[in-house]
C-alpha cells in the first residue's frame, strides 16, 4: 500500500494542511461521491429498465430486495475485512468489481442481450461491494486527517449524500430517456474515474500508539489488533474470523455512549424512513402532481445539503447535547406539523428543516465514534453502524405503509408517526447518555 508518513504537520509542531488542500480526504470523498452518485442513479435507472423491458411489479420488488439483502449480509463482515485488510487496496478492488458489472449491463444492452437475472445480478453485486467500500472508507477518515479537523471533515462527508441525492436520479432520468445504457456506462466511467483517483491515496503506517491500542482492546475481549507488518493491513495473529466477525459488537455494546447513541439513531432512522412513506401515500391521497410531489422530495435533499454546508460552524459553537436533543425534538415538531399543514411544497418545506440538522447531528455523532475507537476497530465499528441503519432502511418503508393501513388514512399514519418521534424525544431527553454527551478527547490510535 502507498504510504505516508506517521505524523501529521500539526503533529511536527507546523499547522496542518487545510482540508481543501489536503489530496488524500479530497480522493476519499471524490471516490466516495462517485460512489454515491452511481448508486442513485442505479437505484433510478433498473427500474426504468425493468419496465421498460416490460418486468412486472414482482422484479421490481425482487431487485430492491436483493439490493438491501446484500447490504444487510456484507456490511457487518465488511468492517472486519476494513480493520484485516489494506484499506486501499480494499477500496480499490471494489470499484474495479464496480466497473466490470455495470459495463457488462451496458455492453449487454448494446448487444440486445438483456435479461433479467443479469440485472439481478449487478444489483447484488452493486449492494455487497457498496457495504465494503463504505466501512473501509470511514475507518480511513481519521488516518488522513488531523484530529482537530475530523469534525470538518465528517461535516462535509455528511453533505455528500444529499448532493447525490439532488443530482442522481435527474441525470438517471435524462440519460436514460437519452439511451437506456447511459446510466449503466456513464456509472461504469464514474466507478473508473474513482479507481483512478484511489491508485493515488496515501494511507499511513499505523502509528506505533495504535499496537498499544489495540493491545488494549484485547485486553478487554474487543478484539483490537496491531500493525505487524508496516502494510496498514492489522494483524489480527491468526483469531479466528467468527471473534472478528463479533468484535464491533463488543465493542460497541461495551461502549455506553456509543451504543445509547446508534440505538437513538437506528430509531430515528426508522420512524423518519416510514414518515416519508406515509408522506407520498398521503400526497396521493390527495392527488398531488408529479412535478409538485419531486420538488416536495427535492426539498428534502436541499435542506440536508445546506446542513451538511453549515454543520461544521455549528458543531463548533452547539454543545453536543444541545445539537442531539435540539434534532429529535425539532423532527418531532416538524412531523406533528405534516399532519396540519397542507400536502406538497409546505411539507416538503418542513422536511427540508428537518434535513436541515440531521447532517449536524450526524457529524457530532460520528466525530464521536471515530474519535473514541481504535484504528484496529473502526472498520468494525462502522460496519455495524451500517447494518443497523441499513436495517431501520429496510423496515422503515413496510413501517410506514403498515400504519398508513392500520390508521386508515395518511393524516392519521403522519400523527402516529409523529408520536413516536415525540417519544424518541422523551426518552432521549430522560437519558443521561443524551444529555450528558462528551465532547470528542483525544482520537484513538
Amino acid at each position: 500500500m502507498t504510504t505516508a508518513p506517521t505524523r501529521t504537520a500539526a503533529a511536527r509542531g507546523g499547522a496542518a494542511v487545510p482540508l481543501s488542500r489536503n489530496r488524500d480526504y479530497n480522493i476519499l470523498w471524490s471516490s466516495q461521491l462517485m460512489s454515491e452518485l452511481a448508486m442513485e442513479v442505479a437505484a433510478v435507472a433498473v427500474p426504468l429498465l425493468i419496465l421498460a423491458r416490460h418486468g412486472s411489479p414482482l422484479q421490481l420488488g425482487l431487485a430492491s430486495s436483493a439490493l438491501a439483502a446484500a447490504h444487510m449480509v456484507a456490511v457487518v463482515p465488511a468492517g472486519m475485512l476494513a480493520d484485516r485488510w489494506d484499506r486501499r487496496a480494499l477500496m480499490l478492488c471494489c470499484q474495479l468489481l464496480r466497473v466490470l458489472g455495470m459495463a457488462s449491463l451496458a455492453g449487454a444492452l448494446l448487444l440486445d442481450r438483456y435479461a433479467f437475472w443479469h440485472v439481478l445480478l449487478v444489483v447484488v453485486l452493486e449492494g455487497f461491494l457498496g457495504s465494503v467500500f463504505d466501512p473501509a472508507e470511514h475507518a480511513a477518515l481519521p488516518q488522513v486527517v488531523p484530529p482537530d479537523q475530523l469534525s470538518t471533515a465528517v461535516a462535509r462527508n455528511a453533505a455528500r449524500p444529499y448532493v447525490a441525492t439532488l443530482v442522481g436520479p435527474g441525470v438517471a432520468g435524462f440519460l436514460f430517456s437519452a439511451l437506456p445504457l447511459g446510466p449503466f456506462l456513464t456509472n461504469a466511467v464514474m466507478f473508473a474515474l474513482s479507481s483512478v483517483a484511489l491508485c493515488f491515496l496515501r494511507l499511513p503506517r499505523e502509528r506505533a500508539g495504535a499496537a498499544a491500542g489495540a493491545g488494549a482492546a484485547d485486553a478487554d475481549g474487543t478484539g483490537g489488533t496491531g500493525d505487524a507488518d508496516g502494510s496498514g493491513a492489522p494483524d489480527r495473529g491468526g483469531e479466528p474470523a467468527g471473534g472478528d466477525i463479533t468484535a464491533g459488537f463488543r465493542w460497541v455494546l461495551g461502549q455506553p455512549v456509543i451504543r445509547t447513541t446508534m440505538a437513538w439513531m437506528m430509531v430515528t432512522n426508522l420512524v423518519f424512513s416510514a414518515l416519508l412513506i406515509v408522506l407520498l401515500a398521503l400526497s396521493g391521497e390527495d392527488r398531488v402532481g408529479p412535478g409538485e410531489l419531486g420538488l416536495t422530495m427535492a426539498c428534502f435533499g436541499a435542506g440536508g445539503l445546506l446542513g451538511g454546508l453549515f454543520a461544521a460552524r455549528l458543531h463548533a459553537v452547539a454543545r453536543p447535547p444541545v445539537i442531539l436533543l435540539g434534532f429529535t425534538w425539532t423532527a418531532a415538531l416538524g412531523a406533528a406539523l405534516m399532519a396540519v399543514v397542507p400536502t406538497g411544497l409546505p411539507q416538503g418545506a418542513l422536511l427540508a428543516v428537518m434535513a436541515f440538522f440531521a447532517p449536524l447531528a450526524n457529524t457530532t455523532v460520528l466525530t464521536y465514534q471515530l474519535t473514541v475507537t481504535p484504528d484496529a476497530l473502526r472498520g468494525r465499528m462502522s460496519g455495524v453502524a451500517g447494518f443497523c441503519s441499513g436495517g431501520a432502511g429496510v423496515a422503515g418503508p413496510a413501517l410506514g405503509g403498515a400504519l398508513t393501513g392500520l390508521a386508515g388514512g395518511g393524516t392519521a399514519a403522519v400523527l402516529l408517526c409523529a408520536g413516536c418521534l415525540v417519544l424518541v424525544a422523551l426518552a432521549a431527553t430522560a437519558s443521561p447518555t443524551l444529555r450528558r454527551f462528551p465532547a470528542p478527547g483525544p482520537r484513538a490510535s
